[in-house]
């Protein structure tokens, strides 16, 4: 697929120049000249290109400003008669820097290190497609959850299961407690245990459930009581209701 590029210079044959030394790189198609900063913004806008070649001095908006201002930001090269900008042009993450007059043998080497930039972020993308494709399918393959999603102020935040500590009732909520921060989850604490693991987790209370990975310690008290230190410190009783659920853990231990 070839990257869609605009070029922006103010000078009438730097793009002529730049638009016949593009003619013989089949992965790049011109879909625009613009000739100063604002004609760039609008076609930018309009046409949201890959790639962009930007002159940096233009009589009306410079090349640095038209690129920040930009909200879905392309790939740049800039260009430039002037190396005093290289600096700056690569602290705002330009692929290259091409300074004038620059002949095909360099600007080969600008379109080859986009081209693999770009490689590179469709590989990644690809293997975050894969991770979720697997997680989804190990979750319809299981009977139980393995994620828990959360939405706030339009913002979804998705909680990983093995990341809890435990799960304490609070009001219509759950506390989901992990090793940075709770979170706000509504649900009872009957529906949500009915969708845990047994394996991987406890019920000591009708209040408390706790992930068996993150259990340090379990101490009989008394009266079929007993009192579980974790693994961030905190220390939870239980109830005797639960001592069989409890009794059998503990069994199962080595």
């Amino acid at each position: 697929m070839k990257l869609r590029c605009l070029i922006i210079d103010d000078e009438f044959l730097a793009r002529q120049r730049l638009l016949k030394l593009l003619e013989p790189f089949d992965s790049i198609l011109v879909i625009g000249e613009c000739k100063n900063g604002q004609e760039a913004l609008e076609k930018i806008s309009l046409k949201e290109p890959d790639l962009i070649f930007l002159d940096i001095q233009m009589p009306d908006i410079d090349g640095f400003t038209v690129y920040n201002t930009i909200q879905k930001k392309p790939y740049v090269i800039f260009t430039t008669a002037y190396d005093s900008y290289a600096i700056k042009a690569f602290k705002i993450n330009a692929v290259d820097y091409l300074l004038k007059p620059f002949d095909e043998e360099r600007l080969a080497i600008a379109i080859h290190r986009i081209l693999e930039i770009q490689k590179t972020n469709k590989s990644s993308k690809l293997e975050e497609q894969i991770k979720r494709l697997l997680s989804s399918l190990q979750q319809e393959s299981s009977p139980f959850i393995n994620q828990i999603s959360l939405s706030s102020k339009g913002r979804e935040t998705i909680i990983n299961i093995d990341d809890v500590i435990y799960f304490k009732s609070d009001g219509n909520y759950i506390q989901l407690i992990t090793s940075e921060k709770s979170h706000l989850y509504r649900e009872t604490m009957n529906a949500l245990y009915s969708q845990l693991d047994p394996s991987q987790f406890l019920r000591i209370h009708r209040s408390l459930i706790l992930s068996i990975v993150y259990i340090r310690k379990c101490i009989y008290i008394n009266n079929n009581v007993y009192k579980f230190e974790l693994k961030n410190d905190i220390e939870v009783l239980s109830s005797r209701s639960f001592s069989s659920q409890i009794s059998e853990y503990l069994s199962d231990q080595p």
